[in-house]
């Protein structure tokens, strides 16, 4: 059998009292038993730190000070992180059930693979047993990027390797910089996936761009940019058409999602 590698958990926060403990306590249920946990926080106020003290009993680094957003948080994070394997989990996310990490690593005991990506389900802010949202992936093919795809990232798990040669994230984008990651990572480095066909994360609705106008319509210009930056030619109507209709049939498979719990 195999010596079981670690995985490091990266959580970026922020006055994140509200939703920070049900993100502890899916870590601390993880059958997985090597991981480390490291929350960068960004000098919150409020009842963050506290509530990582009681309930972080994975935590293994915690750091708060200002910061320039999340992907600075990120950042900070990798800087941290020494295990094998590397995912990110949000301070308004959690896993979906107990046996995620176990369900990932277990991918990773194959050397060659690069990368796992899954599924996950977006949840509402107030009522958290309400789906909202289904993002179901697919086994990523060259060229997907151009086709309107993108894995879901907070479902990404990477080794540490593909850091090292990839880069970290571009802090110049302020609301697509983990698609400009993983456009350079899939696309560019052209790493070795494998996507599991199920729900991994629960995801809060609201986050960055929050569902206004205006902060979409900057993702998508961002994401326009990264595109290019990577020599990826589009057609917008085309692109952007895909993308509308897969969010689209993404809320309506919402309510028929089942997600066991082993």
């Amino acid at each position: 059998m195999p010596e079981q590698q670690k995985i490091s958990i990266i959580t970026a926060s922020f006055r994140s009292e509200l939703t920070i403990q049900d993100t502890l306590e899916s870590v601390n249920i993880q059958s997985y038993p090597h991981i480390d946990h490291i929350i960068i926080d960004g000098a919150s106020k409020d009842g963050t730190l506290a509530l990582v003290s009681a309930h972080g009993k994975r935590v293994t680094y915690v750091t708060s000070e200002p910061d320039e957003g999340i992907y600075d948080a990120y950042n900070k994070g990798l800087a941290i992180a020494d295990g094998e394997v590397i995912g990110f989990l949000n301070s308004d996310d959690y896993y979906a059930t107990p046996y995620v990490i176990e369900h990932v690593m277990r991918v990773f005991e194959d050397q060659s693979i690069d990368a796992v990506y899954a599924d996950l389900v977006y949840v509402d802010m107030n009522n958290i047993n309400k789906i909202v949202r289904h993002w179901r992936s697919k086994p990523y093919r060259k060229g997907d990027f151009a086709r309107g795809f993108t894995p879901a990232h907070p479902t990404l798990f990477l080794r540490r390797s593909v850091y090292d040669r990839t880069g970290v994230f571009n802090l110049e984008l302020r609301l697509a910089s983990d698609y400009e990651f993983m456009l350079r990572a899939f696309h560019t480095q052209g790493v070795n996936s494998v996507y599991l066909p199920e729900v991994l994360v629960r995801m809060r609705t609201g986050g960055a761009t929050g569902g206004t106008f205006p902060s979409i319509k900057k993702q998508n210009l961002e994401i326009l940019m990264a595109l290019d930056s990577q020599g990826v030619r589009v057609f917008k109507p085309v692109f952007f058409g895909r993308k509308i209709l897969n969010r689209l049939l993404q809320r309506l498979s919402a309510p028929f999602v089942r997600i066991p719990r082993s």
